[in-house]
């Protein structure tokens, strides 16, 4: 009976102990006192409409990507936020870890460390390789791609492919300093798919569970119609990430609650001027909690993300910008805005 008690017993703690391919709050909290105050940007090179068209070979324009990541230096920034895609792994794998390499390289050089984002439930639903589409003049983000396509992505008897490019790419880099963390997924359930993202989201975690790389894993939470989606990518994230495109006042209710989670916090994606989402008003609200400031958009390209949301075919350019910092000269949109993100960013 004692002997049966104590297999019970055991079997509870073990039920019930932290995940080991979870980090501790401990070791996430170490981790992040050694990182500087992050701040930086959705990175896009200006020429490409999409994440295909920056990473294929035909199109991976390193000279853009080194000039436009040495703006980003010369404004503090020093980490970058960058989208990854299955379809470029499934056409060429050898050739797509070759040019992850030599981004990094590029950005190390910089001194940034980027954060790379596998998935993304964003935008057009079938992606497809090779030539990408023109800009839709005046469209916000036109091309964008999700990854994978709707097809996969509610097929998972495909998922083989998306676990062999996920493991594969996480082997390749798991212990390369120059990258900062891996984001998994890019808002789950967006483009009306729900609930049916969950169990894409619950494996992709565990894919990266069985590498464990040496770098934090996050999912960041974005919005509050699916609490459970939010609840599972909250308790399994090594480090918080969120999105955030409200004023002030949303901004630090959103940060008030994450903080009682007791880790590190990443704001991954903020800063729509139309919205009252704005550098002056909150990289000091960033900076004062210690939370990594990743706004999207840099510099203005095929993207189209100066426009808004919803934006139509034909829009003249808009007198506010949405998104993005700098024209494809290096010039400001806003000088004020980018001598402010230089005083802030000098102060680390």
């Amino acid at each position: 009976m004692k002997k049966l008690l104590l297999i019970l017993i055991c079997a509870f703690n073990l039920a019930h102990a932290q995940s080991p391919k979870i980090w501790s709050k401990e070791k996430a909290n170490v981790w992040y006192a050694q990182q500087p105050f992050l701040t930086g940007a959705d990175f896009l090179p200006s020429t490409a409409i999409n994440q295909l068209e920056m990473w294929q070979a035909d199109t991976f324009d390193t000279a853009t990507i080194n000039r436009e990541l040495g703006w980003a230096e010369s404004l503090g920034f020093n980490t970058l936020r960058v989208f990854l895609h299955n379809l470029v792994w499934k056409e060429d794998a050898k050739g797509f870890k070759k040019r992850i390499d030599i981004f990094l390289t590029i950005a190390d050089k910089h001194h940034i460390k980027p954060l790379f984002v596998f998935f993304d439930d964003c935008w057009n639903e079938e992606p497809m390789s090779g030539k990408q589409p023109e800009p839709k003049p005046g469209v916000h983000n036109s091309g964008w791609m999700r990854s994978p396509g709707k097809s996969m992505h509610n097929d998972s008897t495909q998922w083989i492919i998306l676990e062999a490019y996920v493991k594969d790419i996480l082997k390749t880099f798991k212990n390369d300093q120059r990258i900062l963390l891996w984001d998994l997924y890019n808002e789950p359930a967006n483009s009306g798919y729900g609930m049916s993202s969950m169990p894409l989201l619950k494996n992709i975690f565990q894919w990266a569970w069985s590498v464990r790389p040496s770098q934090p894993l996050t999912v960041g939470v974005w919005f509050e119609e699916f609490p459970s989606i939010n609840a599972f990518q909250l308790s399994n994230s090594d480090v918080i990430s969120f999105h955030n495109y409200g004023d002030t006042n949303s901004l630090k209710q959103t940060i008030d609650s994450l903080e009682k989670k007791g880790r590190p916090i990443i704001c991954t994606e903020y800063m729509a001027r139309k919205q009252n989402s704005l550098f002056i008003t909150h990289l000091p609200i960033f900076k004062q909690h210690k939370v990594a400031a990743i706004n999207w958009g840099f510099v203005s390209g095929k993207s189209n993300t100066i426009f808004p949301w919803g934006s139509k075919l034909g829009s003249p350019e808009p007198a506010i910008w949405f998104h993005d910092i700098l024209r494809k000269d290096g010039s400001s949109f806003d000088k004020k805005e980018t001598d402010f993100i230089k005083k802030i960013n000098s102060r680390n």
